[in-house]
């Protein structure tokens, strides 16, 4: 009993990988589809935040907690998949937390209702770029996504184990360090990242001859693959222990590798480093929808965020965040002082119009077809 309350527990504050879960419920016969999705907390009416693991700390949202002297409930999710997949099926949430490469999905689901932006005294402060990216906003100018977090997707590497003489994503496919590398288990982000490398001109949205150049890439680099990732954990612990010497990852990792005492660096591919955004949507049924803006206000203010790049590394959406956070801390966590210079030289990632083809592509080059 002690050891399934103890696995309950770790499930419910989102201390468990997606990867750990499964490995332990595979251990005991179970599947993920055998779990309950039934809340933690029903009956104390707070807002229900369906979130990834790791981002219902307490420190994202400080106003709500001094507001109501009490946290959300927080659900997690192992991907957004499996999160729109049970927002469909019935599960009783407010907010979720996908990032701007699903929003397409999320409104054509017609899951979603418009947030009136006027109940938010934080959107104002919001980088401009962030709220209008593509999905973000409805053909009248309805207001469906709220940008709370941006990050970048790019090589995490060993400086000290990895001779790099221009850093580049063609450090992937790096023959000296074969089985000593690792791409995401994510289709879209795999391929993408491949077609930037065959010089596609829209990495997200490839013609038929970039897909075929970029599976080429990809077929080629598998025998160097050490194994696609699907947790930052197992990577992480890869990285520390020279099992690895790179790998695609995002601004956490080296928050987390640099406080290990790892020698670790994030590269600023020659192409262009990737960037993405997460926010906050609001369910078409939402219980508690009078809490969600507030959860949405305490989220995008300059005090949650500080705690988002202090803790997590990842970038906040809310300008007046940035006054907030020292020099040193930014550069440690690869974030410029000005946000907007950078957006407009990264790479920002869009949604792909053909998932299916894209995924069945990847599908087949980790089959080895």
């Amino acid at each position: 009993m002690t050891e399934a309350r103890d696995f309950q527990n770790a499930l419910k504050s989102g201390r468990m990988s997606r990867r750990d879960i499964l490995q332990v419920l595979a251990a005991a016969g179970l599947t993920m589809t055998m779990l309950p999705v039934g809340r933690a907390k029903a009956t104390d009416g707070e807002v229900i935040y369906f979130t990834w693991e790791g981002y219902n700390d307490p420190g994202f949202h400080p106003g709500y907690t001094a507001k109501y002297n009490a946290e959300p409930e927080g659900p997690v999710f192992g991907d957004v998949e499996e999160a729109l997949t049970k927002v469909r099926s019935g599960f009783k949430v407010d907010i979720v937390h996908p990032c701007n490469l699903d929003l397409k999905r999320w409104r054509e689901a017609d899951v979603l209702q418009p947030i009136d932006t006027s109940r938010l005294k934080n959107f104002a402060d919001l980088f401009p770029g962030l709220t209008k990216l593509p999905y973000a906003q409805g053909d009248n100018g309805e207001q469906f996504f709220i940008p709370v977090d941006w990050g970048n997707t790019s090589i995490l590497y060993r400086p000290d184990l990895f001779d790099v003489k221009e850093e580049s994503w063609s450090m992937l496919w790096d023959e000296r360090y074969a089985g000593q590398i690792s791409m995401s288990a994510d289709a879209t982000e795999a391929v993408s990242i491949a077609g930037i490398v065959a010089g596609a001109k829209d990495p997200f949205n490839m013609t038929d001859e970039e897909l075929a150049k970029a599976k080429e890439l990809l077929v080629k680099q598998k025998p160097l693959i050490r194994f696609y990732w699907d947790s930052n954990s197992a990577v992480e612990q890869a990285l520390a222990s020279g099992e690895l010497i790179a790998s695609t990852g995002w601004n956490s990792s080296v928050v987390a590798l640099s406080g290990q005492g790892v020698n670790i660096k994030f590269a600023n591919p020659k192409e262009g480093i990737m960037s993405y955004c997460c926010g906050l949507v609001l369910t078409k049924d939402a219980p508690h929808v009078d809490k969600a803006y507030d959860l949405i206000d305490a989220m995008t203010a300059p005090e949650g965020g500080k705690w988002l790049i202090e803790a997590m590394g990842y970038g906040h959406s809310n300008k007046k965040t940035f006054d907030l956070v020292d020099d040193k801390t930014l550069a440690d966590r690869g974030l410029p002082r000005d946000p907007t210079v950078f957006f407009s030289k990264g790479i920002i990632q869009q949604p792909i119009n053909d998932t299916e083809r894209v995924q069945k592509l990847f599908e087949e080059v980790k089959a080895g077809a």
